[in-house]
């Protein structure tokens, strides 16, 4: 919102939430009327054309919103090296208004105007207006209409708007008031109505100028710099006539410099270019590799999970994802694209995220693996391959620390990373399951009167431990599992299994485990409370019960760049095997966590609370 919002600021289908594409209802019930009726022979090419133009708009969007958090993950062509948080994603969430409200008026512009209905398919010479046009007088007036906005007048009621986000993103450009965006409507739809009018008009003309249009507000807002100095070589003139991203991007961080659209010629003309364009632009394409301390490995979780990706949809991914969404359903068949694609052609983890804590940089990448395939027996040998990859790729970059995510660190898949460092023994990235950390904030949430707890199928490494623990403090362990009960016995000290007891009939209070399915939850007494050990929530069936998060953190307010939630946990919220790699690199520990091997866990839970890590 703007510092002092003005008139007709506010969209007016902000109180529909994310169901204000209903305002396209009646043209979709038109449309489907008369394909019901007349059938597709008879439908008129424009109005076909309408509903595709909207969707392709929102895919080319998308895909710069993929491609922008990607580079900007990776950070060597970064042009503004600032936090991006949630508050501005929220406000961003609106992008798709403009394409929106460039439908509507394209229907209104169907039934007001008789030769919008006649357009063919392709007119050159309707291109060729459409292009003077936009060189010539649109512009010419965006040029002053955009510095008339930079008034304190103007600025304070409408535009401070957009320049809230300093570090831009590529759904920054359509990010304006109501009122704003109408007045860039009118303007851009100089050069596609004269051409109508005059006769020249043409469906594909139309199309590919608004697409021209998105292409260059998303790179212009884009935050990494792309276009090669070659071009400008080659083409000197182009560079009056095309700016780069880092162009527009200094326009974002000093306000009153660089107004040009597109073509930076008026810059030029009226002394408003910013004298650090050329060197900005020069630094940036140059780039600088950078080694993050840290690299957290995880993967993908459920189908839908390549949405809840930062890469993926940046409205989704800052939720958790057990918020779900309508629309997820239309959405469903490019998911199942991503999972085949994933697994035919993901040769190697990606980056998706890059954080800053003190003097850490730390990166998250990606295994191109669903949680289905971690279950396929068959799979865990090109899993492990993965894996081994992106370790390799870490230690031959110079990272100090990898934490294993998810089942990344599985005992039936690597024995929690022990595979890889007993292959390679010379590993200098050290490798962490965070089995410590999880197993304190695991013990932090049990009260501490309590007098015995239920452990239901629990073998990981982090219910052993949590157990043994629990049975060194004096509290009674109850298992129901024989073969589970056989092989923890073994691990706990003999001097405190007698804290450890085998029974179908005693239930207390507290339950504790990897997995409580919904039989055993009901099982549960009323009042119960239920604990995970494992990275992955219960299903909540029970009104009367308490559910406890999986191991997990509230992170640092010092932690920058934070603006996705960490797939089911709330925003500002880590799990503990994620943290436990950060508290690594800030301690500078030189040993590994993996396999049998734990950090001490009240040494480790310690470390955490002074790093400024806080449990929920």
């Amino acid at each position: 919102m703007a510092t002092r919002p003005g008139p007709l600021t506010e969209w007016p289908w902000h109180w529909m939430g994310s169901f204000k594409y209903l305002v396209l209802a009646p043209a979709a019930l038109h449309t489907a009327h008369s394909v019901g009726t007349k059938g597709w022979g008879d439908m008129n090419l424009v109005y076909a054309a309408m509903l595709p133009a909207l969707l392709l708009r929102l895919f080319h969007n998308q895909i710069w919103i993929s491609l922008s958090r990607h580079q900007t993950a990776r950070r060597k062509h970064i042009i503004v090296d600032r936090s991006l948080e949630f508050d501005q994603v929220d406000r961003e969430r609106s992008w798709d208004d403009q394409a929106i409200l460039a439908t509507l008026f394209f229907y209104v512009a169907y039934a007001a105007i008789p030769s919008v209905r006649l357009m063919p398919m392709w007119e050159a010479k309707g291109a060729i207006i459409m292009a003077l046009l936009h060189v010539g007088p649109v512009e010419f007036i965006n040029y002053w209409f955009h510095r008339a906005l930079h008034h304190h007048f103007l600025y304070s009621r409408y535009h401070s708007h957009h320049h809230a986000s300093i570090v831009t993103e590529p759904i920054t450009a359509v990010i304006h008031p109501f009122v704003e965006t109408l007045a860039y409507f009118l303007l851009f739809s100089i050069p596609m109505l004269i051409p109508i009018y005059m006769g020249y008009g043409s469906v594909l003309g139309v199309v590919l100028y608004l697409a021209y249009n998105d292409f260059i507000n998303n790179m212009g807002h884009c935050n990494f710099e792309m276009l090669p100095k070659w071009i400008f070589q080659r083409f000197p003139p182009l560079k009056y006539l095309m700016y780069t991203p880092s162009y527009h991007s200094l326009h974002h961080t000093k306000f009153r410099t660089n107004y040009s659209l597109a073509m930076p010629i008026y810059d030029y003309i009226f002394n408003t270019m910013d004298k650090s364009t050329d060197e900005l632009y020069e630094r940036t394409l140059i780039g600088t590799e950078e080694t993050p301390d840290v690299v957290h490995l995880t993967h993908m979780t459920t189908l839908q999970s390549i949405y809840h990706l930062r890469v993926g949809i940046a409205s989704i991914a800052s939720r958790p994802s057990d918020n779900h969404v309508w629309y997820m359903w239309m959405i469903c068949p490019m998911a199942w694209l991503s999972m085949v694609l994933a697994w035919v052609y993901g040769s190697s983890a990606f980056i998706v995220e890059s954080l800053k804590l003190k003097k850490i940089m730390m990166q998250t990448w990606v295994i191109p693996r669903y949680n289905f395939q971690y279950s396929l027996t068959r799979e865990r040998e090109s899993i492990n391959r993965l894996i081994e990859q992106a370790i390799s790729d870490a230690d031959g970059r110079g990272v100090k620390v990898l934490s294993l995510g998810l089942f990344n660190q599985e005992r039936q898949l690597n024995g929690s990373g022990e595979l890889f460092t007993q292959k390679y023994p010379k590993l200098r990235v050290r490798l962490v399951d965070g089995s410590g950390l999880a197993t304190a904030v695991v013990l932090k949430s049990i009260p501490l009167d309590t007098k015995r707890v239920f452990l239901c199928e629990g073998s990981s490494k982090v219910a052993h431990a949590t157990a043994t623990a629990l049975c060194e403090r004096g509290v009674q362990v109850i298992m129901n599992q024989k073969k589970e009960y056989d092989m923890l016995k073994l691990r706990v000290a003999e001097s405190n299994t007698a804290y450890l007891k085998f029974s179908s009939d005693e239930i207390p209070q507290i339950w504790i485990g990897d997995i409580i399915n919904d039989k055993q939850q009901m099982g549960a007494p009323r009042g119960a409370t239920f604990i995970p050990t494992s990275q992955f929530p219960f299903k909540k069936i029970r009104k009367d019960c308490t559910y406890l998060s999986n191991p997990a953190m509230k992170i640092p307010e010092a932690m920058q760049n934070v603006h996705t939630c960490e797939n089911w946990l709330p925003r500002r919220v880590m799990s503990a095997w994620r943290i436990a790699g950060m508290v690594h690199a800030l301690e500078g520990w030189g040993i590994h966590e993996c396999g049998d091997d734990m950090m001490d866990i009240e040494q480790v839970w310690s470390a955490a609370i002074k790093h400024g890590f806080i449990p929920l």
